[in-house]
């Protein structure tokens, strides 16, 4: 089959199968499968195809309409204009997760300092710290230790793992430092009874990750208990939010004396994204 029909086919499949973003997707698999860049498939269009190949690609559409991401399929996400490798072991870096990042390298892009990622996952903040601050050193530490070894292929991938330190952590418990400049953290922030409603690709995700309690404020709340223990006087705490959650999560953070200045950041879409807050001794 050449290149032209089955593209063809493939699309109309995940289309039909009411897969957002059909013509990307299936551009991306054959990239993955045939090795040809997605701006340059119309040359190839007329290309005679392996038959065993486009075998493989079909059984990655059936596992795409399945409910798999197609970052699973791949192993790859760009973020931070970097690429990061996944797997079903951690979330998938999402676009509104760079403002959050984008926000702590403003503020220490010129300056030493020890950062703390929280709930690393795939390690996606942790390393894009530490490939745009020149100055820094960065912990990043997870409950999952699959989590940690994906975090630590892409520090060596992005070739920043001799900045970083890396700890198996449920949340504080192992986190022995107390001076850190700054802690960061897009901890798990879904409620628990909305899980089941999300998309198939959304719910192929490690729950573990997902899964925010009743309320979606599980993590929130111990962030906001423990954090300023470990961040130095006039540091700062950086939170990525689910749309929905700035006046809850402010509200956690106000009634701690050790906040002060805090503030929301919105992300491209419009939505509340970010809280900043300041620790005051």
């Amino acid at each position: 089959m050449i290149l032209k029909e089955i593209l063809k086919n493939s699309r109309a499949l995940l289309q039909q199968n009411n897969i957002e973003d059909y013509d990307l997707i299936s551009k991306i698999l054959v990239e993955h499968v045939f090795g040809i860049e997605k701006n340059r498939i119309i040359i190839h269009q007329d290309d005679e195809l392996d038959d065993v190949k486009c075998a493989e690609l079909k059984r990655y559409i059936n596992k795409i309409i399945k409910g798999t991401p197609v970052q699973y399929i791949t192993n790859n996400q760009e973020f931070m204009k970097l690429n990061f490798y996944v797997d079903e072991n951690v979330l998938i870096p999402q676009p509104d997760t760079e403002i959050l990042v984008e926000e702590v390298i403003n503020e220490y892009r010129d300056k030493s300092c020890k950062i703390l990622d929280l709930c690393t996952g795939s390690g996606a903040i942790a390393v894009s710290l530490a490939k745009y601050i020149d100055g820094v050193e960065v912990h990043a530490s997870d409950v999952s230790e699959r989590a940690i070894q994906v975090a630590k292929l892409n520090a060596e991938k992005n070739i920043v793992h001799k900045k970083m330190k890396f700890i198996y952590s449920d949340m504080f418990g192992n986190i022995e430092d107390y001076d850190f400049d700054a802690i960061v953290s897009n901890p798990p922030y879904i409620e628990t009874a909305v899980i089941d409603i999300l998309s198939e690709q959304v719910k192929s995700e490690p729950h573990l990750a997902l899964d925010g309690g009743f309320d979606g404020l599980k993590f929130y709340k111990i962030i906001a208990n423990e954090a300023h223990k470990y961040i130095k006087d006039g540091g700062k705490l950086f939170l990525e939010i689910g749309y929905n959650q700035k006046n809850e999560v402010i509200k956690l953070l106000e009634d701690i004396d050790a906040y002060a200045d805090i503030e929301s950041k919105k992300d491209l879409g419009g939505n509340d994204r970010v809280i900043i807050a300041t620790v005051r001794r």
